[in-house]
């Protein structure tokens, strides 16, 4: 069973959880924007560390100009090893949480790209600089972060990338909150991965497809940069050289400053850190709890987009305690309706505020994996690794799914966690369980 101090947290968790999600759904239908927001002003949020100080550099970048959306790279220190040195990254600390008012100065610069520096101009052209800077050091505005240095592109460590969608019953929760960079930080470390945390928009103010739709925009988004960074080396590979005088000569002047244009161009826009270190074939979807189900969506879309995403590969997801539900309860939905922390009585008012007025339903295929009609087939689904707690009532739906996978031969284990709760990995005070360690231990060790 969950400790006493667990219980007792559960309670007050539940009754502040409670008396917010009624607050939103009596002023719900005054909150309609488009823009939307992606954290909650009483969220406690951990400011981007882009210096590597502990083990992990992350940096905020929104891309979206028409809503909010956002996300924060987390790109672990091994990155910098060489590809022969693949020593296991030390332990290092976490640092403390800072109060979000305690870095509102940062808000600006984390939802733009802002002007490139000069040296990280030189730095992202693949070709173009010198690399001898690693560290852009801005005495105005104070961005101190690595920057790759211009290297041959076959000298540099190549990590899979990590989609990570966050928890919150669609209404709280956050890509820079302190538990999921806490837990973002872990995975990149323990698993040598970069991870990109999604800042997707809340409800009630977007309700559904909205943050589904984020979840596909940041793996197009991924697909986009790692064509613009091969464009981008293609351009500068080409500018060296020379041809004799003439009007070839002329030509080539021509040709190379067109090269010149688009290369900048292209360094402009291309996200560093993924260019440098990231390879989008290997890429993985991971979500937790209503994260799950976005993760889940996203690995439909990539399957229907096929090709189209080249060269992201989605080769397998993993799904935490996913927030699925059904008309037709299971054993778990009777017996642990009344669970800790997320309760039934809780879940329905989040679904409540995600669904768009009108259209509440159970079986909705954003909330029941199972029902009918929920494409694309079941077997071109990639390998799905689902984590479930013994004490959640949402438990068996989630093992029920596995098992349909199964059935059609895609490789879908199912990791269960006893005297677990919902959110026992991901969850602020719960990061420091023993379900929660034990947790990392086996996602670090492959499994």
């Amino acid at each position: 069973m969950p400790s006493v101090a667990v219980k007792l947290y559960s309670v007050f968790f539940k009754f502040l959880l409670k008396h917010r999600l009624q607050n939103r759904i009596q002023t719900s239908s005054q909150h309609s924007d488009s823009f939307g927001i992606t954290t909650r002003p009483e969220e406690v949020v951990a400011a981007a560390n882009p210096s590597f100080a502990d083990g992990v550099a992350t940096k905020d970048i929104h891309i979206d100009p028409l809503a909010s959306l956002s996300i924060r790279i987390f790109l672990p220190e091994s990155a910098l090893n060489a590809p022969e040195s693949r020593s296991k990254p030390r332990t290092r600390s976490i640092p403390e949480p800072q109060p979000r008012s305690a870095h509102l100065d940062s808000i600006t610069r984390r939802k733009s790209y802002g002007p490139p520096l000069l040296e990280e101009r030189r730095s992202n052209s693949f070709g173009g600089g010198s690399g001898v800077e690693c560290l852009n050091l801005m005495t105005e505005g104070a961005y101190l972060g690595y920057s790759p240095p211009s290297v041959a592109q076959g000298e540099r460590r190549r990590l899979p990338v990590v989609l990570q969608f966050h928890g919150g019953g669609w209404v709280s929760g956050g890509s820079d909150s302190v538990a999921n960079d806490i837990f973002c930080r872990r995975i990149a470390e323990l698993c040598d991965v970069i991870v990109i945390a999604v800042g997707y928009r809340l409800a009630p103010e977007n309700r559904y497809p909205a943050a589904f739709e984020d979840g596909v925009k940041v793996l197009n988004w991924l697909a986009k940069q790692a064509n613009l960074a091969e464009c981008s080396r293609s351009m500068s590979g080409g500018r060296s050289g020379g041809h004799g005088g003439g009007s070839g000569g002329g030509e080539f002047k021509k040709s190379d400053a067109h090269k010149h244009i688009v290369g900048s161009f292209g360094a402009s826009v291309v996200e560093p850190w993924l260019a440098a270190h990231g390879d989008p074939s290997r890429c993985v979807l991971l979500g937790a709890s209503c994260g799950a189900n976005i993760a889940d969506y996203v690995a439909r879309k990539a399957v229907e987009g096929g090709k189209l995403l080249d060269p992201v590969k989605v080769v397998a997801q993993v799904l935490m305690y996913p927030f699925f539900i059904g008309s037709v309860p299971t054993r778990s939905e009777i017996k642990l309706a009344n669970s800790y922390f997320y309760d039934k009585a809780m879940c329905m008012l989040a679904w409540k505020l995600f669904l768009p007025e009108g259209e509440f339903s159970l079986d909705h295929p954003s909330a029941n994996p199972l029902v009918p009609g929920r494409g694309p087939p079941l077997k071109l689904m990639p390998p799905t690794l689902t984590v479930v707690a013994e004490h959640d009532w949402m438990r068996d739906r989630a093992i029920a799914y596995s098992e349909e996978l199964r059935k059609v031969n895609v490789d879908a284990p199912v990791l269960e966690y006893k005297d677990a709760v919902h959110e026992f990995a991901t969850l602020d005070v719960l990061l420091k369980s023993p379900q929660a360690q034990s947790k990392f231990r086996r996602l670090s060790c492959g499994h």
